[in-house]
């Protein structure tokens, strides 16, 4: 298994200093036990609607503050975890999409951190985060039939050698890369700011690796810290 060591345009030190994530790879096995997801979503909702994390509210906010700084309004597109949250908060709970992406969902709202999934078998080259020319291809649906929604120039994005991955920095996902059950080479991003403690980032990756061990026996991970290096 090759480890991946997702590259970090310096340009995103200056718009979110002191940015950090764990990036886990992952060569999956056979899903024997699919309730550890929805086990894991019932405890991250009842942390949230406990109250969660003390510093959780500190660090939505600064993810809404980073998302202005590139031109992005959080209010009509949040964060991935601020839209989680709303949706708990509104309803009690989340509905079930895919055991993997419940798993990865529950970490993400009972750490207050965007977290995303990848079927690391789609990428093209190496992912990335970066400040989109506003060129690369974006795969989605619109009004239920695929179609381009190219990033806006300065927006940021993950990207591969085919285009980008997700828009708005983790707020939405592309089709070709998209996450589910079946992939067998798997790659998950936790990205956190200063607000949320270190400590935590790593609590949250551990809780991940140990679902995901619970849930497919044998599978096997690579994990790794990552940041951006500030422009000299």
């Amino acid at each position: 298994m090759q480890p991946v060591f997702p590259r970090i345009d310096p340009r995103v030190a200056t718009l979110a200093p002191g940015f950090r994530a764990l990036s886990l790879t992952v060569e999956a096995a056979p899903i024997l036990h699919p309730a550890v997801a929805g086990q894991a979503v019932e405890r991250a909702c009842r942390v949230l609607l406990d109250g969660g994390p003390a510093w959780a509210e500190a660090h939505i906010a600064a993810w809404a503050e980073v998302f202005r700084g590139f031109g992005a309004k959080p209010q009509r597109t949040p964060c991935s975890v601020e839209a989680l949250r709303k949706r708990v908060l509104r309803d009690g709970s989340l509905p079930s999409i895919d055991p993997v992406v419940d798993l990865y969902n529950a970490i993400s709202i009972q750490y207050a951190l965007p977290v995303g999934g990848e079927n690391l078998a789609a990428y093209v080259g190496t992912p990335r985060l970066t400040l989109a020319d506003g060129s690369e291809p974006f795969d989605t649906f619109k009004e239920g039939q695929p179609a381009n929604d190219p990033p806006l120039p300065g927006e940021v994005i993950w990207r591969d050698d085919l285009g980008a991955t997700c828009r708005r920095w983790n707020w939405r996902q592309g089709v070709r890369t998209r996450l589910s059950a079946e992939a067998r080479q798997m790659w998950f991003i936790l990205e956190s700011l200063p607000a949320m403690p270190l400590e935590a980032l790593h609590e949250a990756g551990e809780r991940l690796v140990e679902g995901l061990r619970q849930m497919m026996p044998g599978v096997r991970l690579e994990r790794h810290l990552v940041g951006a290096v500030e422009p000299k």
